[in-house]
């Protein structure tokens, strides 16, 4: 079992950055690839970027590319992922999942964090 917590969300004008920071509890947290999704009103959640359990390959969606890096720091059981230039069409509510393998897809992961507010002023 695994439960993530995530924070760092919160209101920026477009252009400016923030840091989400994903907690998770546990002794295996390295076990598992963890990804980000996000989720605005009205739409689909959507993958945003993944990395696998010893950090050492990262992938994004190509909306973020170039602009959010995705890390982690496994003796602290918590994934990052900073967030530059950020645009309107970036606001959302942002999720981390925890999985077994590093995927785009959602159903891909089992456990999921109650998710951290992004909004961004234009």
């Amino acid at each position: 079992q695994v439960q993530l917590l995530e924070s760092g969300g919160g209101l920026v004008q477009a252009g400016g950055s923030l840091r989400l920071s994903c907690a998770a509890s546990g002794r295996t947290f390295s076990s598992y690839a963890m990804g980000w999704f996000r989720q605005a009103p009205g739409k689909e959640r959507e993958f945003v970027s993944r990395i696998t359990g010893n950090g050492g390959s990262t992938y994004y969606a190509d909306s973020v590319k170039g602009r959010f890096t995705i890390s982690r720091d496994n003796a602290k059981n918590t994934v990052y992922l900073q967030m530059n230039s950020l645009r309107p069409e970036d606001a959302a509510v942002y999720y981390c999942a925890a999985g077994w393998s590093p995927a785009e897809v959602a159903g891909a992961y089992r456990y999921w964090g109650q998710g951290t507010q992004v909004t961004v002023s234009s």
